[in-house]
């Protein structure tokens, strides 16, 4: 039986989607190829011929989460007005509903410690995506150059992401609220320095 064309693509996509949602929901240990592959309806053998490893759809699965924090993020600033576009991108990204649901949110606060542990070569692939979106960041930052702006937002994203992560240890709902609107005081404040 044949496919039709791009068969193969969009099923590498949805096997992607899927396990973004699980690495960020349960950790790199936490997810068992053979049941990511029967959640998307495929057989665990399948799963090689859209990848060589695990280690390789964790990246890929990685990198698709942050693209999905790069179009929040965009979008919360081109709907902001133009002096308050790095205001909307923090409190884009210090929201609540972000906080409180991982398996959509950003896969660094929600993967930070299991990113240390990946081989050396998937590190590099890791923070070749951070740094694209801390570039991207960067053009929103105040600075006097180039470098000073890189310097700030790599700040930034790492103290949001930290932010993010201790908010999603506290008990209640009221806590985390509080803890985020001051994160987002503190570096609305910060950035403006």
């Amino acid at each position: 039986m044949r496919y039709p064309a791009g068969h193969k693509e969009r099923t590498r996509e949805r096997i992607i989607r899927a396990a973004s949602r699980r690495f960020r929901n349960r950790g790199s240990e936490g997810v068992a190829i053979g049941d990511l592959m029967r959640d998307v309806r495929l057989t665990h053998g399948g799963f090689y011929r859209h990848f060589d490893s695990k280690e390789e759809l964790f990246v890929e699965a990685f990198r698709c989460s942050f693209q999905d924090v790069v179009r929040r993020m965009s979008s919360a600033a081109e709907h902001a007005p133009r002096g308050a576009r790095l205001e909307a991108i923090i409190d884009a990204y210090l929201d609540l509903g972000h906080c409180e649901k991982p398996a959509d949110g950003c896969p660094f606060a929600a993967l930070g410690p299991d990113l240390t542990r990946r081989p050396r070569r998937a590190r590099a692939a890791l923070l070749r995506v951070v740094g694209s979106f801390v570039a991207q960041l960067a053009r929103h930052v105040p600075g006097a150059t180039a470098d000073e702006r890189r310097r700030k937002a790599r700040m930034l994203f790492s103290g949001m992401a930290g932010t993010l992560t201790v908010a999603r240890i506290m008990p209640g709902r009221r806590q985390r609220w509080s803890f985020l609107n001051d994160a987002k005081k503190f570096y609305r404040e910060a950035m403006r320095r």
